[in-house]
């Protein structure tokens, strides 16, 4: 391993790791993302997609990370500091003394991650601008066998450190392209051959347990509270998960967790 010791917090070679929070605010890492803990350093190593640029360790992880970090490519610096100058860096305490930053590289555009032919269920995701839904709607495409997720311009980045984090690093290697609007998805959907289903609470949509479920499946869900636009809903086939008398909605990542694991559970 390439490592480096770090004794105070003005090294200009942490400097991607400085005051996190704060940039995570102002997208100040650009071509960067950041990872936190264990999990997500170990599926940027094995699994992900992304390179990594750098880690940075708080030094009493080095021995309880040694076979992991073993995994790290060759050239691949490996920052130490102790706990004191690794939280002031950071700009808050750092539990898990473990970080790392990694490449975005080339955008990935709808077509280059929706599958050309074969079985397929994409999740579409429209106006979702809070971190913790994107991360939990990426993990539940991953649990029930997702091919890819689309997000449109206004939804929030998947490599924002805290969905990262909440998609327990699965954001690291389903394929996702974000960009476009709604429509737009719906359009990259559609020329692929998938039908699109939108989720709505509107009692005048098809419960979704009564729908046979097409080979190629798109699910087009919108952001907490507002839901879709209406003229969203219009282009696709809308449906609905029954509820309970009075109760119309759920929290969209659940939603897409209850629509995706029926469409698994439907082509088993």
């Amino acid at each position: 391993m390439n490592l480096i010791e770090i004794n105070e917090s003005h090294d200009p070679r942490v400097a991607a790791y400085t005051a996190i929070r704060e940039r995570d605010l102002t997208n100040g890492h650009g071509g960067r993302f950041i990872v936190e803990g264990k999990v997500t350093l170990e599926t940027l190593l094995t699994r992900g997609r992304f390179k990594a640029e750098s880690l940075f360790l708080c030094e009493t992880r080095l021995a309880p990370l040694a076979v992991l970090l073993a995994q790290v490519p060759d050239g691949v610096p490996v920052y130490v500091a102790p706990q004191g100058v690794m939280d002031e860096i950071a700009g808050f305490p750092m539990h898990r003394g473990v970080l790392a930053c990694g490449l975005k590289g080339t955008p990935l555009a709808p077509a280059d991650v929706l599958p050309a032919d074969g079985p397929s269920t994409a999740l579409l995701l429209a106006g979702l601008s809070n971190h913790d839904n994107v991360g939990a709607c990426f993990r539940n495409a991953a649990a029930f066998g997702a091919s890819a997720a689309l997000l449109d311009a206004e939804s929030c980045d998947p490599l924002y450190r805290k969905a990262i984090r909440v998609s327990s690093g699965t954001a690291l290697w389903l394929p996702f392209a974000h960009g476009g609007t709604g429509a737009s998805l719906i359009e990259a959907a559609e020329t692929t051959g998938h039908e699109v289903w939108a989720l709505t609470p509107d009692p005048r949509a098809e419960p979704l347990p009564s729908l046979k479920v097409p080979p190629r499946l798109a699910l087009l869900l919108g952001a907490e509270g507002p839901g879709l636009p209406r003229e969203l809903i219009a282009r696709a086939r809308p449906v609905r998960i029954p509820m309970t008398d009075g109760f119309d909605s759920v929290n969209v990542a659940t939603a897409a967790a209850i629509a995706l694991s029926h469409v698994f559970g439907m082509r088993r």
